[in-house]
Order: structure tokens, then C-alpha cells, then sequence
């Protein structure tokens, strides 16, 4: 009985070491991997698409990405990774982030890896992509043209109107310095990222999916309490090709 216990003892403090060797070992980072990779694209957008957590003992931190680059003639083309492993402080870093760019290139060459809206750093307020209209009550919003009305998809736009306020809001105070989530809606929300209204309700699968798992609870609640308080004071903190072996993508670009 004494040597069955000392075995299971055993056993546990060595998934323990494990666990604990691998959080604090030093873990490649693929969106700096692809920000190296794409050092030639004139424009790039990497979003969290999704993230997640596998594993008990030992866990597995994952995220997908959206990228988009421009292509010929401006046609933006829309690349989706495969799930990568990042580390455990990444991934707790951008808890909030899904649905938003996490890092981007802009016209004149400056790199940036603070949260912003998806489409807000190369597409919104571009003419050469849309242009501000007006509603019925006098509000001024993103309209995207005929020929790339297909970003409001790949930028999460759809149903969610993009007004001028909000958009030179992040432009004027928040661009390159701290993340922006657009303050919060009547909900009490914030406007973007993995809590918004729009995040809920377009991705209940996701929500399911954390909620089922223990440690993806733990990892999303320590930043979650920090980043609520942040937000109402409107002071948001902010491979092969992509590092791993599950680097395979799907691409495409948007026709005229």
C-alpha cells in the first residue's frame, strides 16, 4: 500500500515539474514570427481569430489567426492559420482581444502590436476603400464599396455599424499607444474584443467552449477583472512559415 502511494506521489509531482517547467520555459511567439515573415508586405492586419486551451495536467495554450495583406491593385487577401500553440502569458495578454488586430503594419511602414478594432489601423477612414455616410439621424459611419463590402465579414463588422466618433476617437487618443475597445455599450460590454455584445452573439460556440473548460476560466478571469476596471476609465492596458507544425492556411482575395 506504502509503494502504491509513493508511486502516485510520485507520478503527480512529475506532471507537476513538467507543468510547471513548460509555463516557465521560454516559448516562441508567432505573431512575431509573422510580423518577421511579412517585413516585405507593404500592409498587414493579424487578428485573433479564435483561441482556446487544451490539456489538464499540462495545458496547451492555442490561437488562430486572420491575416490580411494587400494584395495586386489593393485587393486585400485574407489568409486563416490553423491552431498554433502560444505561450501562457500571451495568451492571458490577449484574453480580451478576440475579433481585433493584435498587431499591424500601416501605410508608412510603422508596426504596431497594440489591440485595436479589426480594419481600423489600414481600412476604416481609407477612400480608397469606403467612405462616411449618413443615417437617418444624422450619425456619420463607415460604408466600405461595393467591390469590398466583403471586409465587413472579414473584419467582424457586419451588424455593427462603424461611426466617425468612435473612429477618430481610437485614432486621436488610443493608436499605437493602448488598446481600444470602444468604451462599453448599454449592456455595460465593451464595444470590442472577446466580451462584446457583438462577440457574444455571433460566437456562442466559443463562450460554450470556455465555459467548459476549467482552465480556460482561470486564464481569462485573471484579466478579465483588471481590464473591466481599465476600460470604464477608458484606459485599456494594452514556423516554417508560423512557428509549428500546424501552419497550414486557407487564402483568398476579394475580385473587383
Amino acid at each position: 500500500m506504502h509503494q502504491i502511494l509513493r508511486s502516485s506521489l510520485y507520478g503527480l509531482l512529475f506532471l507537476s515539474l513538467v507543468a510547471c517547467t513548460r509555463s516557465n520555459a521560454w516559448q516562441r511567439n508567432p505573431v512575431d514570427d509573422m510580423i518577421r515573415d511579412m517585413a516585405a508586405e507593404p500592409t498587414y492586419s493579424i487578428i485573433l481569430h479564435d483561441m482556446d486551451v487544451q490539456g489538464n495536467f499540462v495545458k496547451s495554450y492555442q490561437h488562430k489567426y486572420r491575416i490580411v495583406t494587400q494584395g495586386s491593385d489593393s485587393i486585400p487577401q485574407v489568409t486563416e492559420t490553423d491552431w498554433l500553440e502560444v505561450p501562457e502569458n500571451f495568451f492571458n495578454a490577449h484574453v480580451d482581444d478576440m475579433g481585433m488586430e493584435i498587431a499591424n503594419k500601416a501605410e508608412d511602414g510603422t508596426v504596431s502590436k497594440t489591440a485595436s478594432p479589426a480594419g481600423f489601423s489600414n481600412y476604416v477612414g481609407n477612400p480608397e476603400y469606403g467612405e462616411w455616410r449618413t443615417d437617418s439621424h444624422g450619425n456619420s459611419f463607415w460604408s466600405f464599396y461595393g467591390k469590398y463590402r466583403l471586409l465587413s465579414d472579414i473584419f467582424y463588422m457586419s451588424g455593427r455599424p462603424i461611426y466617425r466618433t468612435g473612429y477618430y476617437d481610437y485614432r486621436d487618443n488610443y493608436y499605437g499607444r493602448r488598446a481600444y475597445y470602444g468604451g462599453t455599450s448599454s449592456s455595460g460590454n465593451p464595444r470590442y474584443g472577446t466580451n462584446s455584445d457583438h462577440t457574444r452573439s455571433t460566437r456562442p460556440n466559443f463562450f460554450q467552449r470556455r465555459a467548459s473548460k476549467n482552465g480556460f476560466t482561470r486564464s481569462t478571469s485573471r484579466t478579465q477583472s483588471s481590464s473591466t476596471s481599465s476600460r470604464s476609465s477608458r484606459t485599456s492596458r494594452s514556423s516554417s512559415r508560423y512557428s509549428g507544425s500546424s501552419s497550414r492556411s486557407r487564402g483568398g482575395g476579394f475580385g473587383k
